[in-house]
């Protein structure tokens, strides 16, 4: 009773959160500073001197903090463009001559939301990093927001995301995140750990489906299904239930994959605990520029193996 309480106050503190956010951020306004003038001519003369030095020193004040602040971004760039640094060259060499064809389907991980640049996410680092000088890789990103495992089955009939399937040298999967989150709306009142393993169970059946109609369609690709991370292990580390919750759900997709014999399953959970580093978006669920990154580098380590 007490656990099921815990996790219940959990996602309404999750979900006030998110609202508090939504709304500051979109009617936030910095205070503006109305002075008035009650002095003589001679105090005003005073005053305006005075009043120009603190200005001088408050733009001199700003300007030094604009410079830190620039310095900062320029060093969070910096760290961002050369996080992948290490595997180019190698991914580059994977990839030359071959020509290859990769297709990614799944949710919102996948189409990239929270990406700053709406550059696609860690798909679309994936595709700048193989790509940079020439084009060694034709990659195609059928990700949709919102997906769950059910919703991605339909997508997979889709004629257009049949055909790059059936076409694909290799296939990348985010999916079952809004499986997770479709308990907690048909559950919030109530939220127990049972609602999330009896779901777990048709998980498991509809991820199946989903690499049997893969499968169907292509079964020479190379198919990477890529884990969960646990977003509210930041906000939440003394509720034991929500990581319980990402790490079944996780083994979930890795016996899977293991069933399958061109199925791997790429961990990401490990990539999302640095408490130093921001890795999430402004929404604190989807990877910022740096949590794609991340997951693109992981992404490259294990698809840039010859002999899995």
């Amino acid at each position: 009773m007490k656990r099921r309480l815990l996790i219940s106050l959990s996602f309404i503190l999750i979900v006030a959160t998110g609202l508090f956010f939504f709304i500051f951020s979109t009617n936030h306004t910095e205070p503006v500073s109305q002075h008035k003038i009650e002095q003589s001519e001679d105090n005003d003369d005073k005053t305006n001197v005075h009043d120009d030095k603190d200005e001088n020193e408050a733009e001199n004040d700003s300007t030094d903090d604009e410079t830190d602040n620039a310095d900062q971004e320029d060093e969070s760039t910096s760290k961002v463009k050369n996080i992948l640094t290490e595997v180019v060259q190698g991914t580059v060499n994977f990839f030359s001559n071959k020509n290859l064809s990769i297709v990614a389907v799944g949710d919102s991980l996948t189409q990239g939301v929270g990406d700053s640049e709406n550059a696609g996410g860690y798909v679309g680092i994936i595709d700048r990093t193989i790509n940079e000088d020439e084009q060694h890789a034709h990659i195609q990103n059928f990700g949709k927001r919102g997906d769950r495992t059910d919703q991605l089955l339909i997508r997979l009939d889709d004629p257009k995301v049949a055909t790059s399937i059936s076409d694909a040298d290799m296939v990348l999967i985010t999916i079952g995140a809004n499986d997770i989150m479709q308990v907690v709306k048909e559950n919030f009142t109530h939220l127990t750990y049972s609602k999330f393993a009896e779901e777990r169970v048709d998980y498991e059946e509809r991820l199946r489906d989903v690499f049997d109609r893969i499968e169907s369609l292509n079964d020479e690709a190379d198919v990477y299904l890529i884990g969960f991370y646990n977003p509210f292990a930041k906000f939440f580390p003394d509720i034991d239930e929500l990581g319980l919750i990402v790490d079944d759900w996780n083994a979930v997709g890795k016996k899977v994959t293991e069933d399958y014999n061109q199925a791997t399953y790429i961990p990401t959970k490990d990539l999302f605990v640095d408490e130093d580093i921001e890795l999430f978006a402004d929404d604190h669920f989807h990877p910022n520029d740096r949590g794609y990154e991340r997951m693109a580098k992981r992404v490259l380590n294990y698809i840039t193996v010859e002999d899995r």
